[in-house]
């Protein structure tokens, strides 16, 4: 212990007239409860409980200190998040057709979507909500129900506020034409302005464990880079989904069965969506990669390494090569051929969009007939006796008949628009069975559902 100082000064003298108080007796003593609590404290938990150090602690409370400002002013420079004129049509949207509707639309952000960050999806939602506020418009139009609009932008923020939520109807997302692909006609000095929006629309599904995805570069990138962007590209980790357009099961319906018999629907078709959506991407990247100039210059430059090698010590240094005559008909034979493959392509071209319009036709038709025949089985309790429930075995059978009878048809969509006029005719149960075992029989699908 160290020795005690002496202090170089001393108490003044108290004043005239100065008496000391007399002590007055202590108070009772007594019990209190303390409770910890301010920033000393909320620091010290937060170490704890993060299991940091002081300066690990400070650098992380920096960071979200910097981001939550970067936030805040991206709120204060983009005014016109939200603004976007809204349509009559998306004014009358349905709040329970939620699932159909464009929730960027709704929030104002349909130049933006995928690309929007929380803050601005935060920023045009509290627009929207001070716009639409039912209290607001019951004062301006007098109609204190007016809120179906209000309940849309509702359920807009909730979906796009929800990273799982977004995603998923990310995944789907009608205003994102995956189609939309180069045909392969353009000019060659073109390929890298119409081929890099495709594959920056691709890339956004890339999981972010993957890191980030390469760049499809342009006519001087090295045959490393170009190698590593096919690569990339053919092993595509792709995080979308296509849960958004999952059935929904009702909430007041107790049949368990129903409810696996609709889970198990759902988990095979979003199988089958996320098998054809990876086809897809693959068709992609094969298309590109039979027109990237740049494999065809690496495929010249290999051909003239292996000539040069193979007429190596020959003399001129090259064999003698083919004659005019003979370059002069492979080149008619390959103009012809390029020729007609134009015309081949152009033919084939047109009957696709022919054959496309008439199978969006068919298509939307077909699932209006399957729902009114689907109903009518539904009407006549899956052609059990009164007073019976039909079984949940009962219920998949008949209706997976009907998905095989309808899918067997769907080359023939007056067959299937026949079938539905013949069921509503037929009126009686067992009317609307024969017809169903009839079309079960002719096309041999669907086994003894409607026997």
């Amino acid at each position: 212990m160290s020795a005690p100082q002496q202090l170089p000064f001393a108490l003044g003298a108290a004043p005239s007239g100065f008496k000391a108080a007399a002590p007055s007796a202590l108070s009772a003593p007594g019990s209190s409860t303390l409770l910890p609590a301010g920033a000393a404290y909320a620091a010290h938990l937060r170490r704890s409980l993060n299991q940091l150090s002081f300066a690990a602690d400070d650098e992380a409370e920096h960071a979200r200190l910097d981001a939550e400002a970067a936030l805040g002013d991206d709120e204060e420079i983009v005014d016109d998040i939200g603004d976007e004129q809204e349509s009559a049509q998306l004014l009358k949207s349905d709040p329970k057709e939620w699932k159909s509707q464009d929730h960027y639309a709704v929030l104002g952000l349909s130049a933006l979507r995928w690309k929007a960050t929380p803050a601005q999806i935060k920023l045009a939602h509290r627009k929207k909500v001070l716009k639409h506020h039912p209290d607001k418009k019951a004062g301006s139009s007098g109609l204190a129900n007016d809120d179906s609009f209000f309940k849309c932008v509702a359920k807009a923020h909730d979906v796009l506020s929800n990273p799982e939520r977004r995603r998923q109807f990310d995944s789907v997302d009608e205003a994102i034409d995956d189609e939309k692909v180069p045909s392969g006609k353009e000019p060659e000095s073109k390929f890298f302005d119409l081929w890099a929006p495709v594959f920056a629309r691709e890339a956004r599904f890339s999981e972010p464990k993957n890191g980030p995805v390469p760049e499809l570069g342009d006519v001087n990138s090295p045959r490393e880079h170009v190698d590593r962007f096919y690569d990339f590209f053919y092993g595509f980790d792709s995080w979308r989904s296509f849960e958004y357009l999952d059935k929904d099961t009702s909430e007041g319906d107790e049949n368990r069965d129903h409810k696996r018999y609709i889970e198990k629907k759902n988990k095979t078709e979003r199988a089958r969506r996320k098998k054809e959506d990876n086809a897809r991407l693959r068709q992609l990247v094969d298309k590109a990669l039979s027109l990237d100039p740049r494999i065809k210059m690496f495929k010249q430059q290999e051909k003239a390494a292996r000539d040069a090698k193979k007429n190596k010590g020959k003399p001129n240094g090259a064999a003698a090569g083919p004659s005019e005559a003979e370059k002069k008909a492979k080149a008619e034979a390959e103009a012809k051929a390029k020729a007609d493959a134009a015309k081949q392509e152009e033919d084939d071209k047109a009957a696709r969009a022919d054959a496309k319009k008439a199978r969006e036709a068919a298509k939307k038709n077909l699932k209006k007939h399957k729902k009114t025949i689907r109903d009518l089985i539904t009407t006549h309790n899956y052609f059990q006796p009164a007073g019976t429930a039909a079984s949940a075995s009962v219920i998949e059978a008949q209706l997976n008949a009907l998905d095989a009878i309808t899918a067997a048809m769907a080359e023939e969509p007056e067959k299937v628009a026949a079938l539905r006029h013949a069921a509503e005719k037929a009126g009686s149960a067992d009317g609307v069975k024969a017809a169903l075992h009839a079309a079960a029989s002719e096309k041999g699908v669907g086994g003894d559902a409607f026997a």
